[in-house]
Formats: C-alpha cells, sequence, structure tokens
C-alpha cells in the first residue's frame, strides 16, 4: 500500500503518519502563509485606510458625512459584481498568477486615490478598488483548501484571518505618521497615506508569482513522500464532500444562508472599523493620538481570534461558535451606546472587533465542509460576493445617521440589531448541517 493510501484509509489520529502529517501541514503553513497574510493585511489597509484619511480628507475635498459613507461602501458594489467571475478566473488560470494580478491593479488603483477632487471621483475610485480587489478573499480560502485538510482549517483561516485586525494595528500608527507628512512637496497628509500605504500591494504582488505554487503536486520545494501525503489526506477529504457545479453552488441553501449569515455581520464590521478613527476623534484626541488608539482593539482581536479559532477546532462546533462570535459582537455595540464614561464604550468595540474577526475565521471552515472543485470556487465567491455588500450598508448606515443626527449612537444600535439577524441565521444553519 502507498503512503498516499495509507493516509487516505487510516483516521488521523491512529495513523502511524500522523506525526510526519502534522511536519508536513507545518511546513507547508510556514511556506505559503506568512507572504499570503501578508499580502491580506495590505489588502485591508488599502481597504480601510479612508477611515484614517477621513480624518483630514473630508474636509478637504468637501464631502458630507453621506458622502463619505457612500464612497466608503461603494468599493463592496464594484467587488460584489467582479467577485464570482474573478474566482472563476482564479480556477482555471490559478492561483499564482491570478492572485498577484489582483493585488498589482488594486495597488495602483489604491494609488490613484490621491487624485481625488470631488464626491464623484472619491466614488469612482472606491468602486475600481473594489473591482480591482474582487476574487482575492475567496480565491485565497480556496487555495487554501488545496494544501490544507478540514481538521486544520479553523487555525489555519484564523492565522490568515488575522491580517483583519492586524491590519488595524499596523495601519492606525503607521497613517497617523503619514498624516504628518501634510503640505511635504506640495501633497496632503491624506494624499501620502493612499501613495504609501498601496505601493506595497504592487510589490508583494510581483512576489506572489515567483513564490506560490498553484498546487501541492508543483511544489518543488515538497519532497515525493511529503506530496503523496497531502494528496492522500486532501484526496481522502474530496471522497466525503458533496460535488457541485457553479449553479448548484449558488442555489444551495446552506450557501444562501451563509452568504447572507456573513452580509449581516460584515454590516456591523465594516461599519465599526471604518468609522472607528472618527468616533474616536469625537473624544477630542490629535489624530496622532487616534491612530495608536484604534490599534489596541485591533491587537486584542488579533489574540483572541487565534486563542478563539483553537477552542472552535478543538470542540468541533463550528456553528454554535459562530453564533457566540455575532452575540459578542451585538453586546459590544450596545455597550458602546449606553455605558458611561470612555473606557467601557471603548471596551464594547473592542469585543465588536474580537466578535466580527472571529466570526470570519469560523465561516469559513463550513462551506469548505461540503463544497469542492469549481463548486467550491463558485461558492466561495458567492459568499463573499453577497457578504461584502455589508461592507456598503454598515458605512452608509453610520455615515447617514452621523449626517442626521449628529451622533453615531444611532448607528450602532442599527448596527447591532443587524448582528442579532447574524444570530438567527447561525441558528437556522442547524436545520441544514445536522453533524458539524
Amino acid at each position: 500500500m502507498s503512503i498516499a493510501q495509507q493516509v487516505a484509509t487510516a483516521p488521523p489520529q491512529l495513523d502511524h503518519l500522523s506525526a510526519r502529517e502534522k511536519v508536513v501541514f507545518a511546513k507547508i503553513a510556514w511556506r505559503i502563509l506568512p507572504l499570503l497574510s501578508l499580502a491580506y493585511i495590505i489588502n485591508f489597509i488599502d481597504r480601510n485606510n479612508v477611515g484614517f484619511a477621513g480624518l483630514t480628507m473630508i474636509k478637504d475635498v468637501g464631502l458630507t458625512p453621506a458622502q463619505f459613507g457612500f464612497g466608503v461602501g461603494i468599493l463592496s458594489a464594484g467587488y460584489c459584481l467582479f467577485e464570482v467571475p474573478s474566482n472563476i478566473a482564479l480556477y482555471k488560470f490559478g492561483a499564482r498568477r491570478w492572485l498577484a494580478r489582483i493585488m498589482i491593479s488594486w495597488g495602483l488603483i489604491s494609488m490613484a486615490t490621491l487624485f481625488t477632487v470631488g464626491p464623484y471621483s472619491f466614488y469612482g475610485l472606491r468602486f475600481l478598488l473594489g473591482a480591482a480587489e474582487a476574487g482575492f478573499f475567496p480565491g485565497a480560502a480556496f487555495y487554501l483548501t488545496l494544501w490544507f485538510p478540514a481538521e486544520y482549517r479553523a487555525r489555519i483561516y484564523a492565522w490568515f484571518l488575522i491580517s483583519i485586525p492586524a491590519s488595524t494595528f499596523v495601519a492606525g500608527p503607521l497613517s497617523s505618521l503619514l498624516l504628518e507628512l501634510d503640505q511635504a512637496l506640495g501633497l496632503a497628509g491624506w494624499q501620502w497615506l493612499f501613495l504609501c500605504e498601496g505601493l506595497p500591494a504592487v510589490i508583494v504582488g510581483v512576489l506572489l508569482l515567483f513564490w506560490l505554487s498553484d498546487r501541492p503536486s508543483s511544489a518543488a520545494w515538497l519532497s515525493d513522500e511529503e506530496k503523496a501525503i497531502v494528496a492522500g489526506r486532501i484526496g481522502a477529504e474530496k471522497k466525503e464532500r458533496e460535488r457541485h457545479n457553479i449553479w448548484q453552488s449558488i442555489r444551495d441553501p446552506r450557501v444562501l444562508i451563509l452568504a447572507l449569515n456573513q452580509f449581516t455581520f460584515l454590516v456591523g464590521s465594516y461599519g465599526v472599523v471604518i468609522f472607528l478613527p472618527l468616533i474616536l476623534k469625537q473624544q477630542n484626541f490629535s489624530n496622532f493620538t487616534v491612530g495608536f488608539l484604534a490599534a489596541v482593539p485591533a491587537l486584542i482581536a488579533c489574540v483572541a481570534m487565534i486563542y478563539w479559532a483553537g477552542v472552535v477546532d478543538r470542540s468541533g462546533k463550528k456553528i454554535d461558535h459562530l453564533i457566540y462570535t455575532c452575540l459578542l459582537s451585538s453586546a459590544g455595540m450596545v455597550i458602546a451606546v449606553y455605558a458611561p464614561t470612555f473606557i467601557i464604550p471603548f471596551l464594547g468595540l473592542t469585543a465588536v472587533l474580537v466578535g466580527t474577526s472571529t466570526a470570519r475565521a469560523i465561516l469559513w471552515t463550513i462551506p469548505t465542509r461540503f463544497l469542492s472543485g469549481i463548486g467550491a470556487a463558485a461558492g466561495l465567491a458567492f459568499i463573499n460576493s453577497v457578504g461584502t455588500l455589508g461592507g456598503f450598508v454598515g458605512p452608509f448606515i453610520m455615515g447617514w445617521t452621523r449626517g442626521e443626527t449628529g451622533s453615531y449612537n444611532v448607528g450602532l444600535l442599527v448596527l447591532a440589531g443587524f448582528m442579532v439577524v447574524s444570530m438567527l441565521l447561525g441558528l437556522s444553519l442547524k436545520l441544514f448541517i445536522k453533524n458539524e
């Protein structure tokens, strides 16, 4: 019996190759996760740095709160329109080339945002940025399923998705420093921000071309024995998955519920993350202090996310924990509105970042248990495209309610309602997924 057959037929916990297997998957993780995670950090910096730019950009360009919120959110429209086609293209052309193409194009457009002169140029550039970014996350999520079996994925996705809070941890201080370059070489601070934070996407995009391998079988850095171990584990898992074509995946009720679930909690996530610098600014902190304060919840979210993902992997109760993350986020928003002083609301907003960041890591482990092949590529892209529309709705709600009421409190309460709906959608998953 070959090594691949042994790994495919023996239970992992009993198989004498399990120790060797762990070494192989650790080697793969160290090879692909650092650069892929760095790419996703850059992705979220380029997507969300507009929140820090808005500290001075809103006044310089002459935007109203509603126009700013609409411009922030319209990125999601471009993202949604091109998400499924982009992920199908990744499946056809290979992850290495397609992810590099995505990064290089979004980096150039992010840098071009420095040419914003009014609301319409702002809307257009944000829409193009979303279109350029489309397919990166679901493409990366699909790519990871080619390398790691199910029992590794909550932790692997957590290490990958730690990029989301980590991006705020990095972007807060960095953006604050770049804003201090105001009028250097004739550019405003927010223009320096877009220029300097967009350039790394182009550089890392080029690096992806030389570093990634499309599949384990084409990885020159794996030995034949290591390739056989990976092929056996992934091959055994594929036999247990349902085979879907593109339209079967999109019509699957589990996929539809997961898409709506992600949409509702991303309304809360983007609404808080994008407007966190502006919420903190209400306490009359300097722009420099705001950047560093915004990094604190992000750092806490990074640590909590990794710990929580380990608990999920050990328990196997993914849907239950998805519900818990939404409950925590909803409670955090209510606390941020009604708690006195600054510290307690600040902790409430920290709870929101912890909950929504961990929800992402948990959610993406669920569809990869029953989708495979091009059905997985299309299904993951569909979930993300519908979900990413929350990135339009959340910031628009926060911007519009701020303009109408002069406060972010009403917006936070509306977002809390979306998190409650996300909890209910999580509960409904139990009707269709009996065995987690």
